[in-house]
């Protein structure tokens, strides 16, 4: 048995969840792959998979072992990359998670280029906001907006920055009035969000005389999903507050408005992260480096400008209350 090749088929398989899957993508007999998961199992003495004719499940000595494989397996990559010639291409199966709006607005759309540009690069886009175990779950990177949590684990690249916009559907505005300070938010509602990190609504901060200010803006309704957050927003169903790259479409068809455009919000990093224990592979960074140039393209067209249309600007009336 080739224990290196076995390896490589039985990450494979997990990653594929599929031994079907594995096999097309190796381009060898399914056969091939059962036997070499046996002839691994047998070499270890220890069972790696669960399989039942729908679901393939590790076990808990396979979640070790897998975990060994690919750190194993990126090892010898970047081994091979140090040298000339063919190794050091950017090539193979790279996952990257991301959130869906972000793959929507930008990654998709010109995902044609970085195919072209690495055509033996095998791209799966994971989308969510969720906090995920990059090594266990096998993904190579992640592309998260705020400050990176967990520098104990992850290397952080910040790839661009942007500002938080807060705004309403004229049919709100309408319908509730403009908010026009910190103060009169406890007369409206928006639409909260529920961070995937605690479970939580996410609070609104401001920037009031150079300190962090928190507002809280009481909701009728909560989603967990950036795209459902800015359609809530475009319904009418309350104040939003997102990402400018999310929702400078919209303020300039005036489906969306910008209120309280004369309280600041910090600056917010958008990051693409790896795990630190993990060498950056050929393959992870020439996505890090198209993504990087991708983003420096669009990021002009994030920043705010007077002419789309907004609610009139007011003197504030005053800071946060309750």
């Amino acid at each position: 048995m080739d224990r290196l090749q076995a390896m490589q088929i039985f990450a494979r398989v997990v990653e594929a969840h599929s031994f079907s899957k594995a096999a097309s993508s190796l381009a060898i007999p399914p056969s091939s792959v059962t036997r070499a998961i046996k002839d691994l199992e047998a070499h270890l003495g220890v069972r790696l998979l669960q399989r039942t004719t729908r679901h393939i499940s590790l076990t808990p000595d396979g979640s070790v072992y897998y975990d060994h494989c690919r750190r194993l397996l990126a090892e010898i990559e970047i081994v091979e990359s140090s040298f000339p010639g063919s190794a050091g291409r950017p090539r193979g199966q790279l996952r990257v998670d991301m959130t869906s709006s972000f793959a929507r607005l930008f990654v998709l759309p010109a995902i044609k280029e970085f195919q072209a540009e690495y055509p033996e690069v095998e791209l799966t886009l994971t989308l969510g906001d969720r906090t995920i175990d990059l090594v266990r779950e096998g993904v190579d990177c992640v592309i998260r907006a705020g400050v990176p949590q967990d520098s104990a684990t992850l290397v952080a690249r910040r790839i661009a920055g942007f500002e938080w916009v807060t705004c309403a559907s004229p049919a709100y505005i309408e319908q509730y009035g403009e908010p026009t300070s910190l103060a009169d938010l406890k007369n409206h509602h928006a639409v909260g969000f529920l961070s995937n990190q605690n479970g939580r609504s996410m609070q609104w901060n401001f920037v009031i005389n150079g300190e962090e200010c928190a507002a809280h803006v009481p909701a009728r309704i909560t989603v967990n999903d950036t795209d459902a957050y800015v359609c809530s927003g475009l319904e009418g169903l309350g104040l939003i507050r997102a990402a400018s790259y999310m929702v400078i479409p919209h303020l300039r068809s005036g489906s969306l408005k910008q209120v309280l455009p004369h309280l600041q919000a910090p600056v917010v990093p958008l990051s693409l992260m790896y795990p630190k224990n993990r060498h950056l592979s050929p393959t992870v960074r020439a996505f890090a480096d198209w993504i990087s140039r991708l983003i420096h393209r669009a990021e002009p067209l994030w920043k705010l400008q007077s002419s789309y249309p907004q609610s009139k600007k007011a003197t504030p009336k005053g800071g946060l209350s309750a």
